[in-house]
């Protein structure tokens, strides 16, 4: 009997001195949590591309013909950019360090009056205060929260980027409050420089930008200088394996022209490593200045173009190599799509193959 009381008292110190040790593995665990974190992360990419109906030159840089939208328009074998991000993440407060190279980098500050002639590389800037678990205060310079696709390529499915993408704002400078309603509702307030000038507010005046979230749908709005835009955009997970994502906006540029269109973005993944998706949008334009995207003057009153980029990712640990075929079709023979004669026409197809690393 006393053998039988001595082996359970054992048992006893034993599991008991398991469960201080499991508890401040706990404890150490949650303190290490807590430590500030730097962390260092980005990308690269460089592509192939090729119109299969149109002028492959690029005379001064500037290709004859390509697609009406941002980045991945360079002919033959170009380079997109590095993208090197640097993060500071404690318990109450961080910071964003974005920094971008090369010609989707260029493109992508275009907005910034001073000192892009000058190299600017600053894609994002911005310190952040975590007020409390349902409110986050940003300040400075950070990418838009409108639109379905972004500017880095390694958050976009496909490779080339939309026109209402390429239409909306890139960027923005100023202050924004993030809260968390709930579990399924948030809601974003901003007070920012007017669109895009991202280092200093050059006129006085200031944009107003919210955005209201449920469950992964969101709907933006932006205001300026009588100008004003609303962004519907989200996506639904049909099944296991197929999503469907949505964007559509209009802008109405009070006297300079107006904009709009809807995107749809279904993907199917084949299997762990490979999907496949496409891209189908109309857009249009109205007495739009500067409207270097369908390629034709603002004194025509209307004009609309409708894209279709099939693309495919295949996935090798950081690496993927997206091969993609697009079509634009405009309404109006366009500037931008120019045959190899180097004469207008309505519609032209292009293939890019791209690679995508990502760290």
């Amino acid at each position: 009997m006393k053998k039988v009381i001595s082996t359970n008292y054992v048992k006893k110190i034993v599991s008991s001195g398991l469960m201080l040790f499991a508890a401040a593995g706990l404890m150490a665990q949650e303190e290490e949590d807590t430590t500030p974190k730097f962390t260092l992360s980005g990308s690269i990419d460089a592509y192939y591309r090729a119109n299969l109906n149109g002028d492959n030159s690029a005379p001064n840089g500037t290709p004859n013909a390509a697609p009406g939208s941002s980045f991945a328009n360079l002919p033959g074998f170009a380079l997109g950019m590095a993208n090197v991000i640097a993060g500071y993440e404690g318990e109450k407060v961080g910071f964003v360090a974005d920094l971008v190279f090369g010609p989707r980098g260029t493109d992508a500050v275009f907005g910034s009056p001073l000192y892009s002639a000058t190299g600017n590389i600053v894609n994002q800037l911005y310190a952040y205060w975590n007020v409390s678990d349902a409110v986050t205060l940003t300040m400075g310079n950070f990418n838009t929260f409108l639109g379905y696709e972004v500017i880095s390529p390694t958050a976009n499915f496909n490779y080339s980027t939309s026109y209402l993408f390429s239409y909306g704002p890139f960027s923005h400078t100023g202050i924004k409050a993030d809260i968390a309603l709930n579990d399924d509702w948030s809601l974003m307030l901003g007070v920012m420089n007017p669109t895009d000038v991202t280092e200093l507010n050059t006129n006085g005046k200031y944009a107003y930008g919210a955005q209201l979230g449920y469950s992964g749908q969101y709907l933006n709005f932006i205001t300026s200088e009588g100008t004003y835009e609303i962004d519907f955009t989200g996506g639904f997970d049909v099944s296991d394996s197929f999503f469907l994502g949505v964007n559509a906006a209009y802008f109405d540029g009070d006297g300079s022209g107006s904009f709009a269109g809807v995107a749809l973005y279904p993907q199917l993944a084949a299997s762990e490593d490979f999907t496949i998706g496409l891209r189908g949008e109309y857009f249009s334009a109205t007495d739009f200045y500067g409207n270097v995207a369908i390629g034709t003057p603002a004194t025509i009153e209307d004009t609309s173009v409708f894209a279709v980029t099939l693309t495919g990712s295949y996935v090798i640990d950081n690496l993927t190599i997206k091969p993609e075929l697009r079509l634009d079709s405009a309404s109006d023979d366009s500037a931008k799509f120019l045959d190899n004669d180097l004469m207008p026409q309505k519609s032209l197809s292009s293939f890019v193959l791209a690679a995508i690393y990502s760290f």
